[in-house]
């Protein structure tokens, strides 16, 4: 894959985001915004972006059983034609499936205890969504 990748986990609340290292193998957790509207957010992550030297971003989405977008996937999709038409077309959703649930497992395997587990967990799911990405583009030669 050869880029930097950035994936967003964007919530009611607050926005989860990860970083790739330069070679698109390995997420890393980055940072948590909070929520304020979609044009704001998106232009944050569209400086986050280019500050971080990211070709593509990456948006969670969730999907139903009929692989139809949800009411949070339709979120989803408006923040990425958002971030589009600020001139950053390298844009994809990408399934989120269960990002939230591997990263209450990922902390309890950790060690983290539990009173220390209850804290927001978009960091980390947007780490785990962003290396489901990059593990399924691995040897593909492109994102």
């Amino acid at each position: 894959m050869n880029q930097k990748v950035l994936a967003v986990d964007p919530g009611d609340k607050r926005i989860g985001l990860a970083i790739s290292d330069e070679l698109g193998a390995i997420a890393n957790p980055l940072k948590v915004l909070q929520h304020i509207s979609r044009d704001k957010d998106a232009r944050e992550i569209v400086e986050l972006a280019r500050e971080k030297g990211a070709e593509k971003i990456i948006i969670g989405c969730s999907y139903d059983e009929n692989n139809l977008l949800t009411p949070q996937g339709r979120k989803a999709e408006k923040l990425a034609d958002t971030i589009r038409s600020m001139r950053l077309s390298d844009v994809e959703l990408w399934d989120e499936f269960e990002s939230t649930k591997k990263a209450q497992v990922t902390r309890r395997e950790m060690g983290v205890t539990r009173s220390k587990r209850k804290g927001h967990l978009d960091e980390l799911a947007a780490t785990i969504i962003l290396q489901s990405y990059l593990d399924d583009h691995m040897g593909k030669g492109k994102p």
